[in-house]
């Protein structure tokens, strides 16, 4: 079990740039990752994925070119990068880790078992 915790969200004009992190226990590093966000009045949806190993890394489309996810081992902790977000990404953002056919990239929302709570990213117009 991984318990996962979010920060750095916060207010950001459009076309810049935030970095926010998610602090894990221990056993962190046993953990294929993602970030999936929620904006209001939508579901929650994958759009950044990293195996365990950071071999191996996916976006969706829409982020794609301009998010960057990562994650130090050594700390627990996994980070995600953003940069010229845009006001449609205003969403709370939640990590979490893979609990279910984890061995391959993997972005269904059911298959993650642990979640932070969120951090919450504003982007203004």
């Amino acid at each position: 079990q991984v318990q996962l915790v979010e920060s750095g969200g916060g207010l950001v004009q459009a076309g810049g740039s935030l970095r926010i992190s998610c602090a894990a226990s221990r056993p962190f590093h046993k953990y294929v990752m993602g970030w999936f966000r929620q904006a209001p009045g939508k579901e929650r949806e994958f759009f950044a994925y990293i195996d365990s190993l950071q071999r191996e890394t996916v976006y969706a489309d829409s982020v794609k070119g301009r998010f960057t996810i990562s994650r130090d081992n050594s700390k627990d902790t996994l980070y995600l990068q953003m940069d010229s977000l845009k006001p449609e990404e205003t969403a709370l953002y939640f990590c979490a880790a893979c609990v279910k056919d984890c061995m391959e990239f993997n972005g269904n929302i059911t298959n993650y078992g642990y979640w932070g709570q969120g951090t919450e990213v504003t982007v203004s117009t």
